[in-house]
This record gives structure tokens, C-alpha cells and sequence, in this order.
């Protein structure tokens, strides 16, 4: 099994890149963020997830570790195949993925390409509430996004903060999507998630600018 690759990209294209390692060129299909991070003619190192199919040996690249651990992870949930899954990842972050499924927002999923709304619903339920993947731990390729990922992951405790002023702002007669999005922002901009009142008048004030 192939875990990491590292040499000289050869080639960039649609959904892939061909990445020359002593002369052998290695076929590897990447999201979108992967692939606009890679320049031909420079050194790369992708961490890979290899699929074995009777018919196919298939190599998925990642600009790091947490993205293909979470392209893992979100094959667990029933119909998310690879490509799902690679749409989902070009669309929201890690942290965001978190944030999505644990504030029930099916919408956020929904943006990614050939995740339909049954789909969406199906990927927050099942993975609400469960920690992150692991990453294999190893750090080295392209210039990595899981620090500031890591950082914005929230815990239970501000989840359970959170969708407490959502349902605050549905009380209030606010929609669901709109009041997820207020609160989400709200979180962004370093309010304090911990009091509830504070989290809700700033979820209004996005509303409203």
C-alpha cells in the first residue's frame, strides 16, 4: 500500500495530477484544493489513501494528513464514496465539517457537488457527536492547513453552546439556515461562546448587518 509520495509533478489536470518519482509517474486523483496547490516542475509530497478494486489500484492525494484521514472518515458514512467525499473536502474545511455535523447543518454539505439533501441529513446524523479522525501523524508535504484547522475545531461543551442559540433564534422565529449561519459567524468573531445571551445578540447583530 502506498502512503505517501513524494517528487516532481509532472502534470496538473482535471481531478488529477501525475507525479514523477525516479522516472515512474504515478497517477494520483486529488480535490481541487490539492491540485491549486501544486505547480509542474516543482517538488510535492502528497499523503495518499489507496483504494484496491479488483479492477483498479487507485491513488488519492492530499495536501496533508487531517484531509485524507477525513476523506476516510467520511466513506464510513453509507453512499459517500471517494468522489463525494473529495467534493465534500473542496467545499467545507475540517473544522468546518465538525462544526456542520454537530450544529446539524445539512446545508453546508448540501453545497458540495453530488451531495444531494437525503445524503447531507445522513452524513450530520452519523457523524454528530463523534471525535475527529486520526491522522497517521506524519507532517511532511505542502504547506498544511491542519494547524489553523485544529485550532478552530470547537468542543461538546461549545457545540451544545451553540445549538442552544440557534434554537434560541428559531424561537424567535428566525430559519434554521439562516440562524446556524448567524451563529457560526458570531463563533468566528471571537465572542464568548460560553455565555449564551452574548452568543445570541451577536447572531442577531450578523442578521441584521
Amino acid at each position: 500500500m502506498i502512503g505517501m509520495l513524494t517528487g516532481t509533478v509532472l502534470m496538473v489536470g482535471t481531478g488529477e495530477a501525475i507525479i514523477d518519482i525516479n522516472g515512474v509517474g504515478y497517477l494520483v486523483q486529488c480535490g481541487s484544493r490539492t491540485l491549486g496547490r501544486l505547480s509542474v516542475g516543482e517538488q510535492a509530497t502528497l499523503h495518499v489513501e489507496t483504494h484496491v478494486r479488483e479492477t483498479a489500484i487507485t491513488l488519492f492525494g492530499f495536501a496533508d494528513d487531517e484531509d485524507r484521514a477525513w476523506f476516510v472518515k467520511l466513506q464510513s458514512v453509507q453512499k459517500v464514496g471517494p468522489k463525494a467525499a473529495l467534493s465534500i473536502l473542496d467545499t467545507l474545511t475540517p473544522a468546518e465539517i465538525m462544526s456542520a455535523a454537530n450544529l446539524g447543518d445539512k446545508t453546508a454539505f448540501s453545497r458540495a457537488n453530488g451531495v444531494g439533501p437525503s445524503l447531507a441529513g445522513r452524513i450530520t446524523v452519523e457523524l454528530a457527536g463523534k471525535a475527529p479522525p486520526l491522522a497517521r501523524g506524519v507532517t511532511a508535504g505542502l504547506p498544511s492547513h491542519s494547524s489553523v484547522a485544529a485550532s478552530q475545531l470547537v468542543d461538546s461543551s461549545q457545540m451544545g453552546q451553540h445549538k442552544d442559540a440557534v434554537s434560541a433564534l428559531v424561537n424567535l422565529g428566525i430559519g434554521q439556515s439562516e440562524a446556524l449561519r448567524a451563529v457560526a459567524s458570531a463563533a468566528k468573531n471571537a465572542v464568548d461562546e460560553q455565555d449564551i445571551n452574548a452568543l445570541v445578540k451577536a447572531a442577531l447583530k450578523e442578521l441584521s448587518s
